[in-house]
């Protein structure tokens, strides 16, 4: 089966609309987000509604630190992002929030875990930096494969049967076969706000079959997605890191 792996939305809907174009033509045959569908963009509404579709339609979804924040000012993140929050919970209806709260933090289906930030303490929303923090995700689980977000740039961790850990920037359209001889933990980038240097949407398709990997991209309106960021009133630098990938 051919699965796309979609993280770190982020109200984005020209983005999020990219991909979702750009996976249904590499043949996606099912769709699993890990999380983070608000928070600095504009669109939460249209957004969090298209999830509720797919997973309404059988795709899986896991909960990531900005939705939890929409129903838990316990949650605290910088100004920008706190605005944003503040923003998005006066837009979403109570069907919608309610979605987004009872999400799990994660879900495992055959051999595979996903999970917005990491394994080892999924609710702590560590990020996954370097070959140490993979390390710690790793061997919280039995699953081979672990996908994550959160970090907004791609990245491949893996481990063999001794521990020894690789990393690797993944390279946009060039397919990793995952081999069974090692574990892995996959870190997509952000489809509404990538922060790799690259401002085209990112998303990944996973062929349960071949347990190959590819990381893409999707180039978006990101003049739109900027402008409907403004006229909100919603933090300016949220509308230009866009054009960026910052």
């Amino acid at each position: 089966m051919r699965l796309a792996l979609l993280a770190d939305i982020h109200a984005n809907r020209q983005a999020f609309a990219a991909c979702l174009e750009a996976a249904r033509a590499r043949g996606a045959e099912r769709f699993v987000f890990l999380g983070d569908y608000v928070g600095y963009g504009a669109d939460p509404e249209w957004t969090v509604e298209a999830v509720m579709g797919f997973v309404g339609d059988g795709a899986l979804a896991v909960r990531g630190n900005h939705d939890t924040a929409i129903g838990s000012p316990a949650e605290t993140m910088n100004a920008e992002a706190q605005a944003a929050i503040e923003w998005t919970r006066g837009r979403l209806s109570a069907p919608e929030r309610k979605f987004l709260a009872e999400l799990p933090l994660t879900r495992q289906e055959d051999d595979r875990l996903y999970v917005h930030s990491e394994a080892s303490a999924p609710a702590k929303w560590r990020y996954v930096r370097s070959s140490a923090d993979a390390g710690r995700s790793l061997i919280a689980t039995d699953a081979h494969i672990t996908f994550c977000g959160h970090i907004h740039r791609p990245a491949l961790y893996s481990m063999s049967a001794t521990g020894k850990m690789t990393s690797f920037v993944p390279i946009s359209g060039v397919g990793v076969q995952l081999l069974t001889g090692r574990r892995w933990l996959a870190v997509l980038g952000s489809v509404g706000q990538p922060r790799d240097g690259d401002p085209a949407a990112s998303f990944a398709m996973f062929d349960t079959v071949s347990r190959e990997i590819t990381w893409c991209r999707a180039p978006y309106d990101i003049e739109t997605a900027a402008q409907r960021i403004r006229d909100n009133g919603l933090p300016p630098v949220l509308a230009d890191r866009l054009f960026v990938g910052r």
